[in-house]
């Protein structure tokens, strides 16, 4: 007998999204949250806390009639602050569970609907926001990954145990 196939869950891409990101980055720890590997750079924990933003981003200009926020000063602000990677991560998680919600909230014919006009993801269906979030939360991994070996330490594959 086989398995019954469920409704996609387009959610589900976050989710993988989300296990990439910390198997990727369970190497680091708190101890870690201050590293940068050159002036001007965001800092480890920076980085996470810049994935939690951005997936908070995308999903309030996908709420919003008027679209994306666009004051990346205010952003980078709002980062500076930043110092540990636990508050991060604890963003992190908090932001992929808002974004699987507002996913699963919505119904296909809602996440069909254009975005807002605009130079992001202007007039796209709304879901698209889900690949862009998988995409920008993979190239901050990829970059954490670089973080890691700069310090010593050996991240692990993230498609893998």
């Amino acid at each position: 007998m086989s398995p019954t196939l469920q409704p996609y869950d387009i959610a589900s891409q976050l989710l993988a999204s989300q296990d990439f990101f910390n198997r990727s980055t369970r190497v680091l720890e708190e101890a870690d949250s201050q590293f940068c590997p050159h002036e001007g750079m965001m800092t480890v924990a920076q980085q996470v806390a810049h994935a939690a933003q951005t997936l908070d981003w995308f999903i309030q200009g996908a709420s919003r009639p008027e679209g994306f926020d666009l004051d990346f000063a205010a952003h980078a602000k709002e980062l500076a602050s930043i110092a540990s990677l636990a508050a991060a991560r604890a963003w992190l998680d908090k932001a992929y569970a808002n974004a699987i919600q507002f996913l699963r909230s919505h119904s296909p014919e809602e996440l069909a609907a254009p975005l807002p006009a605009g130079p992001v993801l202007g007039g796209q269906p709304i879901a698209g926001v889900v690949w862009a979030m998988v995409e920008h939360t993979a190239h901050h991994r990829g970059a954490l990954t670089v973080y890691s070996r700069l310090l010593g330490k050996t991240p692990p594959m993230p498609y893998g145990g």
